[in-house]
């Protein structure tokens, strides 16, 4: 192959969202409210349970670390599309292109497992009451938050190792607003079956995998609430995991719905909503889901809030 036409191995173009000029600014402004909130609410959240000694228990630490991912996965993203659409300019290179797509790769395993961690906690919890403290030690905690950074590392860097052996020629344009993986594999000229393979086990071990423990979890979780005697008793289990269970639904549904369907089905709009959800609006929404039904966590914010006004003051 000819080194002029392999001109995608330099850069290359982020088509983004909309291809019409006149829709940028509106999806510039809305965008950029969206990571406003979304970095204002989970770093808000990470400092009121650094601070507040009452919510270092297990079930925050693994929010804190949640809050933490989200903020993560949205800079990786949001920032470089709000940047190409103020400059006017859509290219990125090849290595920019593929170190974003190492750490979306990694905040997103990150993300499927520390939610399967939390509903493993939540089942804790509510079906082993009194052992909870003894099993949910702060040695499990730490290699249940340790062992996932450690997997993503490895799991992204042969995405990417098996990315760079891969030739792309002909139209370097990506119908994307960041540098996803499947996206990329199209673009390729040589063959990605190896890709393929290793998405398809990836996608198992890190989508799969996870939700089919998270079922499990609930499973036994109902079970348990039904032999609630009360009532009142009921609504206040089910109450500590209905945060949770907002999140799984919004976090798997997008997920699955991108890596797990037959590439015949999605179209390059479906893809882009979807991406859209997972990394913007997910990332968005878990504060106020986590925050506005839990008293703990409502009373820690406005301590942290009234301690900062006080402190200016």
């Amino acid at each position: 192959m000819e080194p002029d036409n392999q001109t995608s191995s330099s850069e290359f173009i982020l088509l983004g969202l909309s291809e019409k000029p006149e829709q940028e600014t509106l999806l510039f402004a809305l965008f950029l409210c969206m990571y406003v909130v979304t970095v204002v609410g989970n770093l808000l959240i990470i400092l009121a349970i650094s601070t507040d000694s009452h919510l270092h228990t297990p079930m925050y630490f693994f929010l804190a670390n949640l809050s933490l991912v989200d903020f993560c996965l949205a800079t990786d993203t949001v920032p470089k599309m709000l940047v190409s659409i103020q400059i006017k300019s859509k290219s990125i290179s090849y290595s920019c292109c593929l170190t974003q797509m190492y750490f979306f790769h990694f905040f997103g395993i990150m993300d499927s497992v520390l939610i399967a961690v939390m509903a493993y906690d939540r089942f804790v919890a509510v079906c082993h009451p009194l052992h909870y403290p003894s099993i949910m030690s702060p040695r499990l905690c730490g290699l249940l938050v340790g062992g996932p950074w450690v997997f993503s590392g490895f799991i992204s860097l042969t995405h990417i190792l098996l990315m760079a052996r891969l030739v792309f020629c002909g139209t370097n344009e990506l119908p994307h607003y960041f540098c996803d993986l499947t996206p990329l594999l199209r673009l390729s000229c040589t063959d990605t079956s190896v890709n393929k393979i290793f998405v398809l086990i990836v996608a198992g071990m890190v989508i799969a995998t996870p939700f089919i423990c998270i079922l499990a979890s609930y499973a036994r979780i109902i079970v348990a609430i039904v032999k609630v005697p009360s009532a009142g008793g009921r609504k206040k289990t089910l109450s500590t995991c209905s945060s949770h269970l907002s999140v799984v639904v919004l976090f798997y549904g997008t997920t699955i719905g991108v890596y797990l369907c037959p590439s015949s089905v999605l179209t390059a709009m479906k893809e882009k909503a979807s991406a859209v959800m997972y990394t913007a609006v997910t990332p968005m929404l878990n504060p106020f889901i986590y925050s506005l039904r839990n008293r703990d966590l409502k009373g820690a914010l406005m301590k942290l809030v009234n301690r900062k006004i006080t402190s200016t003051s």
